[in-house]
């Protein structure tokens, strides 16, 4: 009988040791949710900072965290995803590439990640196997970071759109701030180095163009302008973006910033537009690639 009795506690014992480990899997694996991580108060803070989980635990969890982030580097170098451009267009501001032949044209996206309208811009593209490049927001990555991973994982091309937004003059170290700050994210959040920068509202002279170019990164404009922030008709946003198009081109539009709805109607005709008059789609170191390759082989040609 008491064997019987031992045996019963020994079961229960396992089955109570499996019960925690298993909430405590659980508690490593279930994702925070950005909102809530928002709506933390200082006492919320404060009241966690007294409770420290066990040193074991906290490893796990770091652990966790650390093997989660080499994935998605691994994943990253594999799919060549450094998203740099040639050496003659590092440290410049471009706003179309020079091609010879072919007709290629890059859309390009700022102002996201965001609710909705980044993740529907991203189904358009995929259905209709389009690759585009996104300009990030390094607070908006911050809070939506799944779906900066799903901006490359999809391989399209992401480039650095400052943390805040803002248009005012920058001293060097403040722009700096901006900049790298939100690069160390984007590499963080998505594995991606990448050496593209668009300037908030085009503004080249107020301190955060010079720096970018300073530390040898292409400067993205743009040759077509949607205009899409004032919240135009499809039909009005597709003729716009149209008359402005030309091969080599590059194409201003919004994923974030705003409601863009007008842009997420468009896309699609848009695209079937463009590939009715033979245009390729291309992001934007695979369109500067285009040029330097076409200008390498103009040279040889030159030189027989």
């Amino acid at each position: 009988m008491e064997k019987n009795k031992s045996f019963v506690w020994q079961n229960r014992i396992l089955i109570g040791l499996t019960l925690v480990a298993g909430a405590m899997g659980l508690g490593i694996v279930m994702p925070l949710r950005p909102s809530n991580l928002l709506q933390l108060t200082s006492s919320q803070v404060t009241d966690s900072e007294r409770v420290k989980p066990q040193t074991g635990t906290q490893k796990q969890i770091e652990g966790f965290k650390a093997a989660m982030l080499s994935t998605w580097q691994q994943q990253a170098a594999a799919k060549g995803v450094y998203h740099t451009v040639p050496k003659q267009f590092r440290g410049k501001t471009i706003k179309s590439a020079n091609l010879a032949s072919g007709k290629a044209i890059a859309l390009t996206f700022d102002d996201g990640p965001w609710k909705g309208y980044t993740a529907q811009i991203l189904d358009i593209l995929k259905e209709n196997d389009v690759k585009g490049t996104f300009f990030v927001v390094g607070q908006m990555l911050k809070v939506y970071p799944d779906l900066g991973k799903r901006i490359v994982r999809e391989g399209h091309a992401i480039g650095n759109h400052t943390w805040h937004h803002w248009y005012h003059q920058f001293s060097r170290k403040a722009a700096a701030l901006e900049i790298d700050r939100t690069n160390d994210l984007i590499y963080q959040v998505t594995g991606t180095k990448t050496t593209l920068f668009r300037p908030p509202g085009g503004v080249l002279h107020n301190g955060l163009a010079a720096y970018a170019k300073s530390k040898d990164k292409t400067v993205v404009m743009w040759s077509a302008d949607s205009v899409d922030y004032s919240r135009p008709s499809p039909a009005t946003l597709i003729n716009r973006v149209m008359k402005q198009s030309n091969s080599g081109g590059i194409v201003l539009m919004h994923d974030g910033g705003g409601n863009r709805s007008s842009t997420v109607a468009a896309l699609p005709d848009m695209i079937k537009k463009y590939k009715e008059q033979g245009y390729s789609f291309v992001t934007i170191p695979e369109l500067l690639e285009m040029q330097d390759k076409q200008q390498k082989v103009a040279v040889s040609k030159s030189k027989k």
